[in-house]
């Protein structure tokens, strides 16, 4: 079996096992540890100047080989072109997008200084895959220094229609750059139809036939044994004993104005005032630590996010009883899990989401004696997969307070019911089975290639349109 050459904006730090380690350490897990891996990408520090050798440290089988970033190219590339532009239009939030073509410019630079250090550690037989949008130039830049081996790319967050990516300066030379690609994947079908169409008017109507839908899934066995687990850990007994017997929603994000936490607080508050029942009988748990807290977009949504939950609990508060309690601090994976067991509602709102593997985590957390109910946006990737969830639009708070009331009064059957499909749904679409299937049509195995794909190739005369002018 050929080595699996993983490229991320960001290395797995080789230290961090199980709990700690990120999401998509998590989601590889299963393919480095049946071959021989290279993991290569930044190392979230800079320098003067971006490296052009890399550090190279080993565990296991897998080697881990990152580089420093220079200033300049972190300012432009990472929280300019990635951050400021591409975040947001592949959000569908192409109005707040900012463009400048400095960060164009250092977009190209820290794409191409990345496969300049990477192409020296390549074997001929090497499979690379490349993750998400910060690396969409990456396979055009490996092809240019003369590299053939099979270079896969998978974008974890959303792709939006046609028409709202165009909207991007230098739209057309990032679809050009990923038809370089022998195999793309996203998360969903909507996601692939977009993509194709905008590879189609974008001239690269070949490579549209090389996307396929390929939705992410979590560790479901190791989640729910986690969560078992740490019920009784002591962060998680204080939080129990504190809530009186109240009922416990959890909703657990980054701070970032694609989850929808303002709409999502407004939706709690809207419950306790168009169904005062429940005053008192349920507690809200937000937890979102900041994120990209130097920048003015983020201050904002904090400062908001501050004052809605100050009015909210000003306005309904008891002696005995806060309403939401909002956390915006890291929370130990371990003890998010415990929280998710003991909560009798998961509130998963994001306004646009790849995936969202927090819902499929809190499905997995359940008690199956007595499982919560999980309200989950229609717009999030999962909501395809999920179908025993309350859907909500998560732009209207009536619509979350709604639902909310659906799942406080939902009778112990029908959780039940619901939970069970979701359950089944998580643990049949593991993070394994997803690398296996993406690594099959990378690779070439037909049949499960055909699984990815065929859909694709079954839609392109659909979604074919005229090349723009």
């Amino acid at each position: 079996m050929s080595r699996l050459v993983i490229v991320a904006n960001r290395v797995s730090d080789p230290r961090e096992r199980g709990a700690a380690a990120g999401g998509l350490a998590v989601g590889l897990k299963d393919a480095v540890a049946r071959r021989d891996a290279l993991w290569f990408g930044w190392s979230g520090a800079t320098a003067q100047q971006t490296a052009t050798t890399p550090r190279i440290q080993r565990a296991g089988r897998t080697d881990y080989a990152t580089i420093d970033l220079g200033e300049a190219d972190y300012r432009h590339y990472y929280q300019g072109f990635s951050n400021a532009a591409l975040w947001p239009v592949l959000h569908y939030r192409l109005g707040i997008a900012r463009f400048a073509r400095e960060d164009w410019v250092g977009y190209r630079r820290a794409n191409a200084a990345f496969a300049a250090a990477l192409a020296p550690l390549l074997r001929p037989d090497d499979t690379i895959w490349a993750h998400d949008f910060h690396l969409f130039l990456l396979a055009a830049e490996l092809r240019a220094l003369g590299c053939r081996q099979r270079i896969g790319f998978f974008l974890h967050v959303p792709f939006p229609p046609r028409q709202v990516f165009m909207g991007l300066p230098n739209a057309q030379a990032v679809l050009a750059a990923l038809a370089a690609c022998d195999a793309i994947g996203v998360q969903t079908e909507d996601d692939a139809e977009n993509l194709r169409g905008a590879l189609i008017s974008a001239g690269e109507a070949a490579a549209a036939l090389r996307v396929g839908a390929f939705p992410i899934g979590i560790d479901a066995a190791a989640f729910t044994t986690l969560a078992t687990r740490r019920s009784g850990l002591k962060e998680v007994e204080r939080l129990r004993n504190s809530l009186a017997g109240r009922v416990l929603a959890i909703g657990v994000d980054r701070l970032d104005y694609t989850k929808g936490l303002p709409q999502r607080i407004a939706g709690f508050g809207a419950l306790l005032a168009r169904f005062p029942r429940h005053r008192s009988r349920v507690t809200f748990l937000q937890v979102a630590p900041v994120s990209r807290g130097d920048v003015a977009t983020y201050r904002a949504l904090r400062r908001e996010l501050d004052e809605s939950v100050g009015r909210i609990n000003g306005q309904h508060a008891e002696p005995d009883w806060a309403p939401i309690r909002y956390i915006t601090r890291a929370v130990a994976r371990p003890t998010l899990a415990g929280y998710m067991r003991l909560a009798q509602i998961g509130l998963v709102t994001p306004l646009r989401d790849g995936m969202n593997l927090v819902a499929k985590e809190y499905v997995a957390a359940q008690d199956p004696s007595d499982p919560g109910v999980l309200v989950l946006s229609r717009f999030a990737g999962a909501a395809n997969e999920l179908d025993g969830a309350v859907l909500v639009n998560p732009l209207d708070p009536d619509d979350i307070a709604e639902a909310l009331d659906v799942a406080l009064t939902m009778p112990a059957e029908e959780r039940m019911a619901r939970w069970q499909g979701m359950d089944a749904a998580v643990r049949s679409n593991t993070a394994a089975v997803w690398c296996r299937n993406f690594l099959a049509a990378l690779e070439g195995e037909a049949e499960v290639a055909e699984a990815g794909q065929a859909g694709g190739r079954r839609r392109l005369a659909e979604t074919a349109t005229p090349p723009l002018s």
